[in-house]
């Protein structure tokens, strides 16, 4: 326990001056977007969404208050972890709250929101359709703004490709009928990836590819070939769960740009293109995770995080599912 407090005391010491620098400027990288090549028609995407792996209840939907109230419009819910409602309870009762509808036009309204969840399981289109009208009801927010096929594993005794193809029409249609507004799918290899791309009965390409990437796991290869065909990448883990907050280059480079070493990380991603899902239930944490816009990582220190790459992965890892 003593080393889990100081491990937070850590990722969250930081200078009086460099809090007072960063905070002045605080909400441009909560407020920036991404386009989304392949969804031409959507709404850009915010580069910080709040992560809630692993969270539930009362715990989930207080961290998503505490979000919102520090300028998060996004959040990254999923089927699998069973907190759909929970972040759109909160999600909503922030809306009609008082204080929001006290403001008027400048009020904060539901397409000002980015909701994401994901597929648990990919079965068959039907299913998948059951699936995605199931997480509407769930989250209550009226529909979704991005919904992902969380892997690649097929279930059941069906062939894979087919099977993803299936449930990645499934989505098409949702986006047509106006209940999803964008779709993707994370933890997609290339392999995965391009059986869409080529497939000339999709008409709907991926927009986004959700995958765990930081300076330990940097996904060069997925990266590009997102990169070279439109789709948007989406960092999860971005603070590769803590497992290198004490790795000695990170902890240099945090104290060369005065800040935490979870900000750091944030930054890295920031600066490669990605949007980034950095988790936490702690409201001190959520806010400092936002406030990386005092410093720019120069070019020659985003090569040596770059070489920090040992294809550290902090959960899971489908990317080369068959």
């Amino acid at each position: 326990m003593q080393k889990l407090a100081s491990l937070s005391k850590l990722q969250h010491t930081v200078s009086k001056s460099s809090i007072q620098r960063m905070t002045s400027n605080s909400t441009t990288a909560l407020r920036s977007t991404l386009s989304l090549p392949n969804a031409k028609n959507a709404k850009e995407i915010p580069r910080i969404h709040l992560g809630v792996y692993m969270t539930s209840g009362r715990t989930c939907s207080t961290a998503v208050t505490h979000a919102l109230n520090a300028g998060y419009r996004a959040f990254d819910s999923a089927e699998w972890y069973g907190n759909e409602k929970a972040v759109g309870s909160a999600i909503l009762a922030f809306l009609n709250s008082p204080e929001n509808q006290r403001k008027g036009e400048e009020k904060v309204k539901r397409e000002d929101i980015w909701f994401t969840t994901k597929l648990k399981e990919n079965k068959s289109e039907e299913e998948t359709r059951r699936k995605i009208e199931k997480s509407i009801q769930e989250c209550g927010l009226g529909y979704i703004d991005l919904y992902l096929l969380h892997s690649p594993y097929a279930y059941g005794k069906t062939d894979p490709k087919e099977t993803r193809k299936n449930c990645w029409k499934a989505v098409e249609t949702a986006i047509k009928e106006g209940s999803v507004k964008v779709g993707g799918v994370s933890n997609f290899g290339v392999k995965h990836l391009k059986e869409l791309l080529d497939d000339e009965e999709i008409k709907i390409k991926p927009a986004i590819n959700q995958i765990e990437v930081h300076p330990f796991n940097t996904q060069p290869e997925i990266t590009s070939f997102c990169k070279e065909n439109g789709i948007v990448v989406e960092a999860y883990a971005p603070l590769a769960r803590a497992m290198r907050a004490r790795h000695p280059q990170i902890l240099e480079l945090a104290g060369k740009y005065s800040c935490t070493w979870a900000q750091l990380m944030i930054k890295w991603s920031l600066q490669h293109g990605y949007v980034t899902l950095p988790k936490s239930v702690k409201q001190e944490r959520i806010v400092k995770n936002k406030e990386v816009d005092g410093f720019t990582i120069h070019e020659e220190d985003m090569r040596i995080l770059d070489g920090l790459d040992e294809r550290l992965v902090t959960d899971w890892d489908p990317t080369d599912a068959p």
